[in-house]
């Protein structure tokens, strides 16, 4: 017999996850967005296998993935022997009950996610739509060493490199520093990025990271001056390019460029790490460091009995009908 519930915190979660595949798949990444992001709803379908757990958000009459700008990806949350198929097409049939309309954004389908969730919401009786949302630079390793990575760097790259490495001193750290990331934050504001969306969280991210030994934060000094910092973290295999900033007044030094190259040096040859993902956004300036390049999906689920979605999803079959043309 399966068993749903919804929950406001991932306290009153009962059922434990297995092991995070990243940091963004870990009950205390929503834990962090919980007071952030307005309305979570942790919704958990459960049996005597285990439990898949969907963290959401309420956004007026529809559900949405509950998530931030700094997340890389969402997707369903498992204990280690659940019956996902099974638990996720109970759970999208009881959500009918709390939603006429779900968007589950970022999600990647290297791990099979995109196209369960859409097997499971179709299953419960969902009209639903996939589409690329974003897309996500990553490297794999591949066996190499640092040295054989670099060599199959842009020759313009390679020749940045030996002209301005040794103009500023780099140092990466494994732990959580307070002034390494007053130093970070200082870079930052005085850097060509945005205002910061939640510096506060962010800290508070980075504190866990380094408390669980997975932080690289990593600060490039001109004149004992800091002027580029890079924050990294580093689990299972994969290094995971977070935040890089440099001072505007400092860009012909090309500190990002080498502190870029410091850390991944750092990870390649010294973590040991098989795949470097450089999250979300097409930069051109990724192209340089990364070598691949993969969709992240968003799925619009709508309940097909209420009369306010017949326009969405008759515009969503049209598009299908006209790309289903194109291709053919």
């Amino acid at each position: 017999m399966t068993a749903t519930s919804y929950h406001a915190s991932v306290k009153d979660v009962q059922a434990r996850p297995s092991p995070a595949l990243g940091p963004f798949a870990r009950l205390e990444w929503f834990a962090l967005l919980e007071g952030r992001e307005a309305e979570p709803i942790h919704a958990v379908a459960q049996d005597a296998s285990g439990a898949v757990i969907l963290p959401l958000r309420r956004k007026g009459r529809r559900l949405e993935s509950l998530l931030n700008w700094y997340a890389f990806t969402w997707r369903p949350l498992a204990t280690a022997y659940a019956s996902l198929d099974s638990l996720t097409i109970a759970l999208a049939r009881d959500l009918r009950r709390k939603a006429s309309h779900i968007v589950l954004d970022r999600v990647p389908d290297e791990d099979g996610s995109a196209r369960q969730l859409e097997r499971a919401f179709r299953r419960a009786g969902w009209v639903v739509a996939r589409e690329t949302c974003d897309t996500n630079s990553f490297l794999a390793v591949e066996g190499r060493s640092y040295s054989e990575y670099l060599a199959d760097r842009p020759g313009s790259l390679r020749t940045t490199l030996k002209r301005k490495a040794k103009k500023v001193d780099v140092a990466i750290l494994t732990a959580f520093d307070s002034d390494a990331w007053g130093a970070y934050e200082a870079i930052y504001a005085e850097s060509w990025k945005p205002e910061e969306g939640d510096p506060d969280m962010l800290r508070a991210f980075a504190e866990a990271e380094g408390t669980a030994g997975r932080i690289r934060l990593a600060i490039a000094r001109h004149e004992g001056e800091p002027v580029a910092a890079q924050f990294w973290t580093v689990e299972g295999g994969t290094a995971y390019i977070h935040k890089l900033a440099y001072r505007e007044s400092a860009k012909a030094l090309s500190a990002g460029t080498t502190l870029t190259a410091a850390l991944l040096e750092r990870v390649i040859d010294g973590d040991g790490v098989t795949l470097v993902d450089f999250g979300t956004g097409d930069d051109p300036y990724k192209r340089d460091w990364m070598e691949q390049a993969r969709p992240r999906y968003r799925l619009q689920c709508w309940r097909k009995g209420d009369p306010r979605n017949w326009p969405a999803i008759a515009r969503s079959r049209l598009r299908a009908l006209v790309s289903r043309g194109e291709r053919g």
